[in-house]
């Protein structure tokens, strides 16, 4: 396992292919100047003992100890003891509505991004909590199972967008039902999931929600995006607005939030319901309900030591800058005297 400490310095590197250009231009423009003014005669007998591969060498050198250096700066670590540690936190998977009607701007940007926001300003906050992530529109796919690596965790969440399922439509049930999955542990007390979606489920059956939920000891938390005005649902191309999705009758649809529905699911699993339109309250509410629950003890390996590196990279560069420094552009005698590619004759 390693670390980067401050990738930040990786950026040096896109100075390399600039010094390489500038290197060859001026290799070039050397060329075309002394072939306006001498002959390879004249030349050789005025430099005999320029070298004509010295100054490729001396700049590949350079190139390759800016490299180094930069990695020196960014200071890779290396895990060295993996240990099993013990933690205490809540499982809790995030149910993220893709359907398309989550493209609506109602709530700025619009609903999925507004809903994928929220999820990472959580991940922020928890402390030895684990995360799951499903996403669902007609039906519901598995996204990350229950970790508590927040990083992948993110870029999980990035990846979430409406065009991942075909199937349009929006089961909240089929989220439900994927859920009970994730929760391993049938000793468990408290498990959480998080519905985040514009409540706007035209298949919605109460009977089957019920059977789906009972004896699934689940708490739903639910966040609802969205106005209950509503807004239409646009169609962009290069993010510019071409039309709106518009009904067989060929009239705008426009999609709006369905609070009561959220609001009964949440009552029903004892569980919440959260307005998502400020991104601090809804954090602070599920934080503050999260802290509230049974935490769950869990077992998880991680690497507890991690060794700086730089020191080997700091140490490789200043080697090779020392080489480099004694390289002249002067051919070397006893190089020449090798005559390794015949030269001589």
């Amino acid at each position: 396992m390693y670390q980067l400490e401050e990738t930040t310095y990786l950026y040096i590197l896109i100075l390399l292919p600039i010094i390489l250009l500038v290197f060859l231009y001026n290799k070039y423009w050397q060329k075309i100047t002394i072939k306006k003014y001498f002959d390879d005669a004249t030349f050789n007998f005025l430099s005999p003992e320029l070298s004509s591969t010295k100054s490729y060498i001396k700049t590949s050198l350079t190139l390759l100890i800016i490299s180094i250096l930069v990695f020196g700066l960014v200071n890779p670590k290396i895990g060295t003891e993996l240990k099993t540690v013990k933690r205490e936190g809540v499982d809790i998977v995030f149910a993220i509505d893709v359907s398309k009607s989550m493209l609506a701007e109602d709530i700025a940007p619009n609903r999925i991004f507004k809903a994928k926001r929220l999820v990472s300003e959580i991940f922020n906050k928890l402390g030895s909590d684990r995360v799951g992530i499903i996403a669902y529109a007609s039906t519901a796919i598995p996204v990350l199972p229950i970790t508590n690596d927040f990083s992948s965790a993110k870029m999980f969440l990035e990846s979430l967008n409406t065009d991942m399922l075909s199937s349009q439509g929006t089961s909240i049930v089929e989220a439900i039902e994927l859920s009970k999955g994730y929760f391993d542990d049938e000793n468990q007390t408290n498990r959480v999931l998080c519905i985040l979606s514009d409540g706007e489920d035209h298949e919605y059956d109460e009977n089957q929600f019920i059977s789906t939920l009972s004896d699934s000891g689940i708490i739903i938390l639910s966040v609802g995006l969205g106005s209950t005005k509503g807004a239409p649902i646009p169609i962009k191309e290069n993010n510019i607005v071409k039309s709106y999705k518009k009904d067989d009758k060929g009239e705008v649809v426009i999609t709006k939030l369905n609070d009561e529905l959220l609001k009964k699911i949440a009552t029903q699993s004892s569980g919440k319901y959260i307005k998502g339109d400020n991104t601090s309250l809804v954090v602070d509410e599920i934080i503050n309900e999260l802290k509230e629950m049974d935490k769950k003890e869990f077992e998880s390996k991680q690497f507890v030591s991690f060794k700086d590196q730089f020191q080997w990279f700091l140490g490789a560069g200043l080697l090779l800058f020392l080489v480099n420094s004694i390289i002249f552009d002067k051919k070397t005698k006893w190089i020449e005297k090798l005559n390794l590619f015949n030269e001589n004759n």
